[in-house]
């Protein structure tokens, strides 16, 4: 793969799979908090019939990766989306986030949704520069979120 990688889907039947997951969880336990981590149950959440993943490698390593899901015939969710530190603000975050909308687009969805940690800036601006909007503000404990929507 070039230096830029290439955003790819990766498939349950992949001889890949084991890597992508094991590198992702890793990511995963590095970037997110423990109450935002899927590290634990990631196979099992990747093996859901209405969910999928892409990546982005580069030079044999997982630099990036999205999560997005069908809960319902109308709507979907992006669930996931982490860069490594040392690859963001190249363009990667939004490569994976308008590949994921697509993909969801595949299906007659009338909105797509996310949750985001307002004080996560990057993210949030990046959500909104592709039209996302603040729903609502959730707050669970001390941690709060904003719901972001997005019509199809």
């Amino acid at each position: 793969m070039g230096s830029n990688g290439t955003v790819t889907e990766l498939q349950r039947n992949s001889t890949n799979w084991t890597f992508v997951v094991d590198e992702i969880v890793k990511m995963e336990k590095k970037i997110f908090p423990k109450h935002e981590s899927l590290a634990r149950s990631f196979d099992e959440e990747l093996k859901k019939k209405n969910s999928g993943l892409l990546y982005i490698q580069i030079h044999g390593q997982v630099v990036g990766y999205v999560m997005y899901a069908w809960p319902t015939s109308l709507s979907a969710s992006i669930t996931k989306l982490a860069v490594k530190e040392n690859y963001r603000g190249q363009g990667r975050g939004e490569a994976l986030l308008e590949a994921a909308i697509k993909k969801c687009r595949t299906r007659t969805v009338l909105r797509i949704t996310l949750h985001v940690d307002p004080l996560r800036t990057p993210a949030v601006n990046l959500y909104k520069k592709f039209g996302f909007q603040v729903d609502t503000l959730i707050q669970e404990g001390d941690v709060n979120f904003s719901f972001l929507i997005r019509g199809n």
